[in-house]
């Protein structure tokens, strides 16, 4: 059965909640460890919450947070893919904006927090792919620690990017550049 969908309010993920989950998926229970699928649901959060920092972001920029319960802001919100987002960050986590890139960026380079912060995606996304799909890998309740302190700290850098950084790296991701 498909879930009843609501009226017309956006049910927008908040991405502390996501990273309270995972905080608590990874507290131990009365005897032993995490279970291995609490750890790997709480690497996957932390990963998601900072997905939904930057859907957010994106959105509230082109539709405006005042707009977030119209099907516009649920249009923008919806575009971005994962793997868009990933080879986005792949291209820019370095020094300078590359190629056909680098006009559409101020100065022609990415301030360090947007650098910083696309690298930590790029780890925080590999880390969810691991901990959704290897069946090979056992995760330990550390490697879910680290998959929160990172995603904390990904969110943290994108919200203090210069506004011109951050607003050239949604742009990018939104908008493919021909």
């Amino acid at each position: 059965m498909r879930p009843k969908k609501s009226s017309n309010k956006l049910a927008i993920l908040n991405p502390e909640h996501l990273l309270e989950q995972a905080e608590k998926l990874i507290k131990a229970p009365p005897a032993g460890p995490p279970r291995q699928v609490d750890l790997r649901r709480a690497i996957s959060a932390a990963y998601y919450a900072a997905f939904h920092a930057v859907l957010t972001a994106a959105a509230d920029l082109y539709v405006g947070a005042v707009n977030r319960t119209t099907s516009r802001y649920a249009v923008v919100y919806r575009s971005v893919e994962h793997r868009e987002l990933r080879d986005l960050c792949g291209k820019i986590k370095g020094s300078a904006a590359p190629g056909r890139l680098a006009q559409y960026v101020p100065q022609n380079k990415f301030d360090d927090e947007t650098r910083t912060f696309t690298g930590l995606l790029l780890d925080l996304q590999e880390k969810r792919l691991d901990a959704d799909y290897n069946p090979s890998i056992r995760l330990r309740t550390s490697d879910a620690r680290l998959a929160i302190t990172i995603a904390r700290n990904a969110i943290g850098r994108l919200k203090d990017a210069k506004p011109e950084s951050r607003e050239a790296f949604l742009t990018l991701l939104l908008f493919r550049v021909r």
